[in-house]
């Protein structure tokens, strides 16, 4: 699971936030989320969370000007070993994070978003010996590859794809905890434009100019690289999801919000879809997402 990172160490979590305890740093922020992830995970149907064993955490890295944090490259969730692989935000040469505060949040928003993967429905089936996913929350794939609905247009700013509407719903959720734990904990935005725009980025406050200005065609370095996947996940992602709540829930974005999470926990999407049809008319969540190349024969539309 770590073989892309092999210039980094990774230890489960919870011995990487021991020792960065044991080395003077105050981890109770984290562990405070921790447990307001939990409440708020279990109001929606999901009881139990990734355990932090199964959430491998880099650092340590022998590459020099290595930079790491919730977008760094080749790391996330990995539904089949359901393990999660994520890096330490900020400079990865030693083994304790250079700004503990924002380190904290930025893993707490990382666990808190792999978690509502981790306890998103999944079925899967065997096809020629492989093991298959057909179900992921409120997404269907068919045996070939086919999914349910199409990716967007390059540019879209608004979305048709389930799959970018579960991502946004995941990490509106991670980034409101990681939120109110900052406020909690009084983790202040940091001055320096680096940590101001990484503040914003986990506690989901990013403005417009954050996400436009200064964008480089090449990234120098691995922090400009990692800004620039900020930025694009950003757009691609999380304004995507807001403008989607926007059309299809004006003034009920949160409860729209809420039972597209109950939905993708449980698999079930009769509840999103009354909720949509009572609103838009029958047929709206079919008639949004799906494309009709998910039921063409099997060597036809694949692309799509």
């Amino acid at each position: 699971m770590t073989a892309q990172h092999p210039d980094h160490r990774f230890l489960p979590a919870s011995e990487r936030l021991a020792k960065w305890q044991a080395t003077g740093a105050d981890t109770a922020a984290f562990h405070g989320g921790l447990y307001a992830v939990r409440c708020r995970y279990a109001e929606l149907g999901l009881w139990q969370l990734l355990p932090l064993q199964r959430v491998l955490l880099g650092a340590e890295s022998r590459r020099e000007g290595a930079f790491g944090g919730f977008h760094h490259l080749h790391q996330g969730y990995r539904h089949l070993q359901m393990f999660s692989v994520v890096t330490m935000h900020g400079p990865l040469e030693g083994d304790t994070p250079r700004t503990p505060g924002l380190a904290l949040l930025d893993l707490l928003r990382a666990y808190a978003h792999d978690c509502l993967h981790y306890g998103s429905r999944r079925r899967y089936i065997s096809v020629g010996g492989k093991s298959t996913r057909t179900q992921y929350g409120i997404n269907f794939r068919r045996p070939s590859g086919q999914s349910y609905s199409a990716a967007d247009p390059l540019g879209s700013p608004h979305t048709r794809n389930l799959g970018i509407v579960m991502e946004g719903a995941c990490d509106r959720e991670a980034r409101r905890v990681t939120r109110e734990t900052a406020v909690r904990f009084g983790i202040r935005e940091p001055d320096d434009p680096l940590g101001r725009i990484a503040f914003r980025d986990v506690t989901g406050t990013l403005s417009d100019e954050d996400v436009t200005a200064g964008r480089e065609e090449e990234p120098v370095d691995e922090v400009a690289g990692y800004v620039e996947r900020l930025r694009r996940y950003e757009a691609g992602v999380n304004r995507r999801y807001a403008v989607f709540l926007s059309e299809f829930a004006p003034h009920e974005e949160e409860d729209l919000h809420d039972l597209l999470l109950s939905a993708v926990i449980s698999g079930d999407t009769r509840g999103i879809t009354a909720w949509l049809d009572a609103r838009h008319g029958p047929g709206t969540f079919a008639g949004t997402f799906l494309t009709g190349a998910y039921f063409a024969p099997p060597d036809v539309g694949l692309s799509a």
